[in-house]
């Protein structure tokens, strides 16, 4: 039987690459987007993939009922869910030193997508991950979550809020679901790359002369790692899982 896995974020960046990774290894796939300029994508996404394996829902993570329509809509269409990858984010561009750079608004709706988001697509698809043999949740946090950097304060602080929920909902959902986290560090063609591609490119050159492996990450080296994570890991759960190329490894923040 034909498995199924619901991806929020699914029709750009690392939530694109996902989409294209599973329907690649014969996966049904429901995927979600927000932005109406990905709409063509995910339709396009719908019309390329093999045997109408694929389905998409504009759905806002920070409304419940959007949540739920995207599991029902996955559910009813394919049978199941067996697999939930939470990949979409939110954030905006401020320094860290410009504390006036971020308002109340700022705060509340990075961690409304980051944070509270998850939470709401994994509530509305736990039970259908429960059934049979049980499924597997991975959600896209970030490297900035780990050493409180990144875009912002409010995307960092955000994240860090989204690898302790990792670890909560590892611990209800088990036995019959395993509930992970990646953090990836810079990636092409990510949404730092898309803001600002003076900042990537200063970044970039930091993390090659930093990181031991002197590599910057591609969505599909995440989606390959989210896959794994979704399908043989079967002894992982409640783990946050650094995508950085080594950067730890010289303490850089």
């Amino acid at each position: 039987m034909t498995r199924t896995a619901v991806i929020t974020g699914g029709a750009s960046g690392i939530g694109l690459a996902c989409t294209r990774h599973f329907l690649r290894e014969g996966w049904n796939v429901a995927l979600s987007y927000y932005l109406e300029d990905e709409k063509a994508g995910a339709d396009a996404l719908v019309e390329e993939a093999p045997d109408g394996r694929a389905v998409a829902l504009r759905s806002d993570v920070t409304k419940d009922d959007e949540c739920r329509a995207l599991a029902a809509l996955a559910a009813e269409t394919f049978g199941g869910i067996d697999a939930l990858v939470s990949s979409a984010g939110a954030t905006r561009m401020v320094p860290h030193h410009d504390l006036d750079g971020l308002s109340m608004d700022d705060f509340m709706m990075t961690t409304a997508v980051n944070t509270a988001g998850p939470f709401q697509i994994v509530r509305a698809c736990a039970e259908a991950l429960k059934a049979g043999e049980g499924g597997s949740v991975v959600i896209v946090s970030s490297y900035g979550a780990i050493w409180g950097t990144g875009s912002s304060i409010a995307y960092a602080a955000s994240k860090g809020a989204t690898n302790t929920l990792t670890m909560s909902l590892a611990r209800v959902l088990a036995p019959k679901v395993r509930v992970n986290a990646v953090c990836p560090a810079l990636i092409s063609g990510g949404f730092v790359e898309r803001m600002d591609k003076g900042i990537f490119d200063a970044r970039v050159e930091l993390q090659e002369r930093r990181a031991p492996l002197q590599l910057v990450g591609r969505p599909e080296d995440v989606a390959a790692d989210v896959y794994w994570l979704s399908t043989g890991a079967r002894l992982i759960t409640g783990t946050v899982l650094s995508l950085d190329s080594g950067l730890h490894l010289n303490g850089d923040s």
